[in-house]
């Protein structure tokens, strides 16, 4: 009996601590992935207090400057306690197949008595990534999940799927220059988005460790940094990419991995 309340009493002590811990393996991995200011920093612990969420497993971006919240770290809140259960439906009045747009109504259940939170996710090709045309109907759902966890949770930072647009992620940022095609467009190319864009959307999206990918591009490419090789290697490059995080994403970590932070490429 006094050993259950020992326990009891010290279960609070304990889980300070574990959170101050889990705040410092952030910062220290935010820094290694993204040059943040002292006010992200702050931003960053206060995240870490209140949700107790890891940034070195993807549950946490910085994008833009901003802090959001991923579509794992929503689940792992979820789980963390104990959610009842979710149900997610296709809403036919107002989503549109022909056109590719779909809205999906998904409700969280808290607990088995729960009348369950209600969130609403919709996509088209006009607010998803052209990287992921063609699936607008899983992102609508992952969407409409996503803001019902929120609202179930409390969570008012905003959830990396819900962005209606490709932003360029902090983890590359600006460091990151590729040389013009040979027409001197570096930018939209017939509708398409930028190299960097894609290249971003791409580590965000498979949680992949940008410094990693850096070198593992300027290795492919076969120049010394990512910004000697040409938009035409950068982008035969993402095409590879893209297909092998698709098919193999657990084989790509590996050949990552060998890429020691010793030969990432400097900003």
């Amino acid at each position: 009996m006094d050993h259950n309340i020992n326990e009891r009493a010290l279960k609070p002590a304990k889980q300070k601590l574990q959170g101050r811990l889990l705040a410092i393996r952030n910062v220290r991995f935010a820094r290694r992935m993204w040059e943040v200011s002292r006010e992200q920093v702050t931003a960053l612990k206060d995240l870490t207090t209140e949700l107790q969420l890891s940034v070195a497993a993807g549950h946490l971006k910085l994008i833009d400057n901003n802090w959001y919240v991923t579509h794992a770290g929503l689940l792992r809140i979820a789980q963390r306690n104990r959610c009842s259960g979710m149900r997610t439906a296709v809403d036919k009045g107002l989503s549109d197949p022909a056109s590719s747009r779909w809205v999906f109504r998904a409700t969280v259940y808290k607990s088995p008595r729960s009348r369950g939170f209600v969130g609403y996710g919709d996509a088209d090709p006009s607010n998803v990534s052209s990287l992921v045309h063609g699936a607008e109907m899983r992102v609508a759902e992952t969407r409409a999940v996503n803001r019902a966890l929120r609202k179930a949770y409390g969570i008012g930072l905003c959830s990396v799927e819900e962005l209606g647009w490709a932003p360029r992620s902090s983890s590359f940022g600006s460091s990151v220059e590729f040389k013009p095609s040979s027409n001197g467009n570096n930018g939209h190319q017939n509708g398409q988005p930028r190299l960097r864009d894609r290249l971003c959307l791409l580590i965000r999206q498979h949680q992949l460790d940008a410094g990693l990918v850096k070198a593992y591009a300027a290795n492919y490419c076969g120049t010394p940094t990512l910004r000697d090789a040409s938009r035409e290697q950068i982008e035969a490059f993402i095409n590879d990419l893209a297909e092998r995080a698709a098919k193999d994403r657990d084989g790509l970590i590996c050949q990552l991995n060998c890429y020691s932070k010793s030969q990432e490429v400097a900003p």
